[in-house]
């Protein structure tokens, strides 16, 4: 039986984080585990950067946004030799597994780092991309499109007012989960994601024709990974009979308490992550999968990319 185990969270921030710590860490005291939280990810982890974690310690924790752990991106453990110093060191300390919350590049460090030196691992998906395959839904993806939401209907207000074109840039390099869901929720005019090919004289030719049509205002949501949104504002001013501005709501989308729904996800994926270790179902990652927790080997996870649902692209464009 283990009887010692860590907690991390690393890369980008997720609303839930907390909640997921929470969940973990009196999950553990109460199966009489002994728990240390490693304080900025992978750069702690080496850095031997540790705190001893209890019940009262992450009491009051679960409403707020970010991670108490705090969280970095680590080169040195990118490589071979950086994981097997962080290996010497869980085992210096008497730590047996680890529980790594995070995205995708996270739970692959989870991944090697157990793969390489035989360190027992569980990952939970903690990333506002939602670009992690298997699990419905990440942590913190709620949260953040309840914040893109509302900004963008603030901007509708003043863009009715004033007859005005707001271009939205929203988070997602390499994903258009938040740019299509929050589109979808908001009613905005054109979505652009980076699963898709962009075609700046169609998409400019259908806002003309709803301007023409007396539309008095226009939403356009963008992915960061298809565009700047001062790239998209050149394509369509002057073509779309509107008075063009400029949004990028930036990293204020990592932020705030987190929902309900990230709250009640984040403690069952924590709850489930200790149980895993204590079934020695090790190397998976907690997963939600039509309402219910899921383990799902990590190497599975990580040799797939997670698809767009094509039906809510076809959607989009209906109901745009």
């Amino acid at each position: 039986m283990i009887k010692k185990i860590a907690v991390m969270t690393s890369g980008g921030d997720a609303p839930g984080m907390n909640a997921a710590i929470r969940a973990a860490v009196r999950t553990a005291v109460t199966e009489n585990i002994e728990i240390v939280g490693i304080k900025r990810g992978y750069s702690g982890l080496l850095d031997e950067d540790f705190i001893e974690m209890s019940y009262a310690s992450v009491g009051g924790i679960m409403e707020k946004g970010g991670t108490i752990l705090r969280s970095s991106r680590c080169e040195e453990f990118q490589t071979t030799e950086g994981r097997k110093r962080a290996a010497e060191i869980l085992k210096k300390y008497g730590i047996e597994a680890l529980v790594v919350i995070g995205g995708e590049g996270s739970l692959t460090g989870a991944m090697l780092l157990s793969e390489e030196n035989d360190i027992p691992v569980i990952g939970i998906p903690g990333t506002i991309d939602n670009d992690i395959a298997h699990t419905d839904m990440c942590i913190g993806v709620d949260t953040c499109l309840n914040t893109v939401i509302g900004n963008i209907q603030k901007l509708k207000d003043t863009a009715s007012s004033h007859e005005r074109a707001f271009i939205v840039e929203v988070m997602g390099r390499h994903s258009g989960y938040i740019a299509l869901a929050s589109g979808l929720a908001t009613g905005a005019e054109a979505i652009l994601i980076p699963e898709i090919p962009v075609d700046y004289d169609a998409i400019a030719e259908k806002l003309w024709n709803e301007r023409k049509r007396g539309k008095i205002n226009c939403i356009v949501v963008v992915a960061e990974g298809v565009a700047s949104a001062y790239t998209v504002a050149r394509h369509m001013e002057h073509r779309i009979g509107y008075e063009t501005r400029i949004t990028i709501l930036g990293h204020v989308q990592r932020g705030g308490s987190p929902t309900a729904f990230d709250r009640i996800l984040a403690s069952r994926m924590g709850y489930e992550a200790i149980k895993a270790l204590q079934e020695e179902d090790f190397g998976t990652m907690i997963a939600l999968q039509s309402g219910k927790m899921v383990r799902i080997p990590l190497k599975k996870v990580l040799s797939e990319k997670k698809k767009i649902d094509e039906k809510l692209i076809e959607m989009s464009k209906i109901l745009s």
